[in-house]
C-alpha cells in the first residue's frame, strides 16, 4: 500500500478515535476480563459436541469471556460476523444489534477496524455450517489500531518490512509464528536434557575486560566510571573454564555472543550460542553430548529425529559419522595434509591440483581454507570432523604423538558448520606459549587473533582437571529444525543495514 494511502487510512482511524473519546469510551483501558483463550473456546465446543448434547441445542450453556485482535469482519445489516485472534489461535464471533443494543452495535460497526483489540463475552455455539462461534452479549474496545494491518489475503511478503517490523510479520504470517515457537521449544528441550545429565546452567559476563575463547573481532565499548575499555564477549569459554577450575564439574550457558564481522545469511553480529564444559571428559565425550542433545531436542520438539533441510533428508539419530580433517580433505581434493606439512609444500600441492583457495598466511589457515572450500558443502548428514591444525586452535590440547594437530572437532549438518569442541588445553605453560603466538599475530594486524589473558592463565595455574568443552550456534540449530536457509528468519530482530533516506 502506498504511503499516501496509509496516511489517509491513519487519518480516518484518528477521526474514529476522537469520536469514541467524545462518547465517553476509553479506547485504551488498563484492564479487562478473560476467562478463555480462543483455543479453549474451541476445545469447549468440541468437548460439548462429543458429549451427545440434547437435540436442538447449538452449544453449551456456558458463558465465556475472551480477548483478541479483529482479523476480519462481515457486516450484514443488524448482524455481523468477525474473527478475533489471540496468542492461541482465532475464533469467530457473532454480533447483533438486538443483543448489544444500538450504541454497542454502532461501536462495532462504525468505529472498530481490522487490527483493533476487543474483549467480548457470550455463549459459544456452532453455526448452521458448523463453524465454532461466540454469540456476543458484551463487547469492549481494548486498544484502537491507528495503522492498517498487511493485506489479509496476501500476507506480508516484503523481506525488508518483515525483518524491520517483525510484529507485523508475526501478525500476518502463521509460519513465522511457528518458527519462533519452535525456537523456544528447542531451547527448553536442550535445557531439560543438559539438566538431566547433571549440568548446571550459569551466567558469565557479557562485558569483559579481555575478550577471548574464539577467533573473532570484538565490539568495543567504554565504562565511564571505571575509565576503561570493555568488550562485548565473543564466546563464553574462558569464564566457563574458570568455573571448572572452581569445582563446578558440569556447566553450560545459553546466551548472546557478539562478533564485529560481516552480515550474511549465516552470520548475525549478535547471535545465541550454547557452550558446555565437563570435567574428566574429552572431545569424544563432547561428540556424544552433541549428538544426543540434538536427537533429544528433535524428538521432543518435532516428534522425530529425521528432518528435511533444503531438500535433503537428514537423520539426527546417533551415532553420527566421524572423519578426520585429513581424511576429509584427501577424499575431496586428493591432497594429504600430513605429507605436505609445510606452508610452501601445501601451497604448491594446491596449485598442482588446480584448486582455487583464498590465499592465507600460515599452513594451518591454508588447511582450514582448503577444507571450507571443498569439504564443508559436502557434509550433509551429521558429521564430526576431527583433529584440526594446532596453529588455528590455541585453546585445544595437542593430539598425543602428533604435534601438528589437536583434539578438536567441528560438526556439520546440511552443509552448515554447527559447532566446535575441544579436549581443553589445561597446561598453563603451554597455554601461555599459544597466547604469546596469538598476541604476535594480533600485533601484526590480524584482528581476529586471540589476545593474551594473564588472568585466565593464572586461573589455570591453580589446576584444571582434564576437561571437554563444546559450543554450538542455537540460531543455526533452529535453521536446521525449521528448514530455513537464512539466519534472519530465525532471529526475531536481526541486525540490518541502515535504511537509506
Amino acid at each position: 500500500m502506498k504511503r499516501e494511502g496509509l496516511r489517509g487510512l491513519r487519518q480516518q482511524r484518528l477521526k474514529k478515535l476522537e469520536e469514541i473519546k467524545k462518547r465517553g469510551v476509553d479506547p485504551y483501558p488498563a484492564r479487562t476480563k478473560r476467562t478463555h483463550t480462543a483455543a479453549q473456546v474451541l476445545d469447549l465446543l468440541e468437548e460439548w459436541r462429543e458429549s451427545e448434547p440434547p437435540q436442538g441445542e447449538e452449544g453449551p450453556d456456558e458463558s465465556v469471556a475472551l480477548c483478541g485482535r479483529i482479523m476480519g469482519v462481515r457486516i450484514m445489516g443488524r448482524a455481523s460476523f468477525a474473527h478475533i485472534a489471540d496468542g492461541t489461535g482465532r475464533v469467530q464471533i457473532y454480533v447483533t444489534q438486538d443483543t448489544l443494543g444500538e450504541e454497542g452495535y454502532h461501536l462495532f460497526r462504525k468505529d472498530l477496524d481490522i487490527g483493533d483489540f476487543i474483549g467480548v463475552e457470550g455463549k459459544p455455539f456452532f453455526t448452521q455450517t458448523g463453524e465454532p462461534t461466540v454469540s456476543v452479549s458484551w463487547l469492549a474496545l481494548l486498544a484502537k489500531s491507528l495503522r492498517p494491518l498487511p493485506e489479509k489475503w496476501h500476507g506480508l511478503k516484503d523481506v525488508e518490512t518483515r525483518y524491520r517490523q517483525r510484529y507485523l510479520d508475526l501478525i500476518a504470517n502463521e509460519e513465522v509464528r511457528r518458527i519462533f515457537l519452535t525456537r523456544s521449544h528447542i531451547i527448553s528441550a536442550m535445557r531439560r536434557f543438559l539438566d538431566g545429565q547433571g549440568f548446571i546452567e550459569v551466567e558469565t559476563p557479557i562485558l569483559q575486560p579481555i575478550y577471548g575463547g574464539a577467533a573473532a573481532r570484538p565490539f568495543e565499548t567504554y565504562h565511564q566510571a571505571l575509565h576503561r575499555k570493555l568488550y562485548l564477549r565473543i564466546a563464553d569459554e574462558l569464564y566457563l573454564k574458570r568455573l571448572i577450575i572452581g569445582g563446578f564439574e558440569r556447566v553450560y550457558e545459553i546466551g548472546k555472543d557478539f562478533r564485529n564481522e560481516g552480515l550474511s545469511t549465516l552470520h548475525n553480529p549478535e547471535f545465541t550460542q550454547l557452550e558446555a564444559y565437563q570435567a574428566y571428559a574429552d572431545y569424544e565425550d563432547m561428540m556424544r553430548l552433541a549428538e544426543e542433545t540434538f536427537a533429544y531436542a528433535a524428538q521432543e520438539v518435532l516428534g522425530t529425529t529425521k528432518i528435511t533441510y533444503q531438500g535433503n533428508e537428514i537423520d539426527l539419530t546417533p551415532p553420527w559419522q566421524r572423519v578426520t580433517m585429513r581424511q576429509a580433505i584427501l577424499q575431496e581434493t586428493g591432497i594429504d595434509i600430513e605429507e605436505v606439512d609445510s606452508f610452501s609444500a601445501l601451497k604448491e600441492a594446491i596449485a598442482e591440483k588446480g584448486l582455487e583457495v583464498t590465499p592465507k598466511e600460515t599452513w594451518g589457515k591454508l588447511v582450514e581454507e582448503l577444507f571450507k572450500e571443498y569439504v564443508e558443502p559436502t557434509l550433509i548428514q551429521p558429521t564430526f570432523v576431527l583433529d584440526y591444525p594446532k596453529e588455528i586452535s590455541p585453546l585445544a590440547k595437542e593430539k598425543p604423538g602428533d604435534p601438528h594437530f589437536v583434539e578438536r572437532f567441528e560438526f556439520f549438518i546440511g552443509g552448515l558448520e554447527c559447532g566446535n569442541a575441544f579436549t581443553e588445553l589445561n597446561d598453563p605453560l603451554e597455554q601461555r606459549k599459544r597466547f604469546t603466538a596469538e598476541k604476535r599475530a594480533l600485533e601484526s594486524g590480524e584482528e581476529a587473533a586471540h589476545p593474551m589473558d594473564e588472568d585466565f592463565i593464572q586461573a589455570l595455574e591453580y589446576g584444571m582437571p582434564p576437561t571437554g568443552g563444546i559450543g554450538w550456534g542455537v540460531d543455526r540449530m533452529v535453521m536446521l529444525f525449521c528448514d530455513q536457509s537464512s539466519i534472519r528468519e530465525v532471529i526475531l530482530f536481526p541486525q540490518l543495514r541502515g535504511k537509506e533516506p
